[in-house]
């Protein structure tokens, strides 16, 4: 049996003392999701007063163009404090401590994931309440093994560094948000359609490809340190990279056909 224990101070919640770990670790979930709802309505209102056409589209559409929003933000902010978590901070660099790199986390590294956690359980929630309009069983899929790896990471505190790794690849989506809002828009045989569709493929080539086996080989050479994991943590480590990596994959080659046809239009209508 793998057991989770928080060896932190107590905080009190109605008279009833809750480890300080879990407290915080449920309060940056619930941060999340509160962000989620505010952005979410931020997103139409200011698209309400500024995006000609807003107002024109479907209800579906406008749901669409409002959770993008909460999705973009989200995944900038957490592809700039993965990078620096993982490459600028000290928590992670191989000599800076002598606890093994793969049970390191720090409580920014806690707040980031829990508020991450927070972001894949609202956007879950939306894409179960208006399935299948924003996204098929694919997102589900990845949303649901998103969530269970960082779950994993907080409450055993190990293997956040890879998790990070994982969720820098976020720094993707803000081009897959920007091709649906300028197709969406009637853009899509502007130029920068064109500009967009280049950026995604260079952006998922060396974010969601390259980082991919980069992660692997951090694996293979730390293998010493992932072994001694809890049970659960390692045989969860074993196949929910690959299985993320194989959709990665799957979407490169559907966005490298997408580059091809676009770029090849682009040029016939010269």
């Amino acid at each position: 049996m793998v057991g989770f224990s928080f060896p932190f101070g107590l905080v009190s919640i109605s008279g009833h003392l809750v480890p300080e770990k879990e407290f915080h670790l449920l309060a940056s979930v619930l941060f999340g999701i509160f962000l989620c709802n505010i952005i979410y309505r931020l997103a139409r209102l200011i698209s309400l007063l500024s995006v000609e056409g807003y107002d024109e589209l479907s209800k579906a559409e406008k749901v669409e163009w409002n959770n993008r929003g909460f999705s973009t933000v989200h995944a900038i902010a957490v592809a700039f404090a993965s990078f620096y978590l993982v490459v600028l901070s000290d928590t992670f660099h191989e000599d800076h401590r002598d606890e093994p790199i793969v049970s390191r986390r720090s409580t920014f590294s806690d707040t980031t994931l829990g508020i991450s956690f927070g972001y894949f359980l609202s956007d879950l929630g939306m894409i179960f309440w208006y399935f299948p309009a924003l996204g098929g069983l694919e997102y589900v899929l990845h949303h649901a093994l998103s969530m269970y790896s960082i779950f994993l990471a907080l409450l055993s505190g190990q293997g956040q560094i890879y998790i990070l790794m994982v969720l820098f690849s976020e720094s993707t989506t803000p081009f897959v948000n920007m091709r649906w809002y300028l197709d969406v828009a009637g853009r899509k045989n502007s130029n920068l359609y064109v500009f967009n569709g280049a950026a995604l493929f260079l952006g998922w080539l060396v974010a969601r490809i390259l980082l991919f086996i980069y992660f692997f080989v951090h694996m293979f050479i730390h293998f010493d340190q992932v072994k001694t994991m809890f049970p659960l943590v390692f045989y969860s480590l074993l196949p929910v990279p690959p299985m993320l990596a194989t959709m990665n994959l799957i979407w490169f080659w559907k966005i490298t056909k997408g580059l091809i046809k676009t770029v090849s239009k682009a040029k016939h209508s010269q």
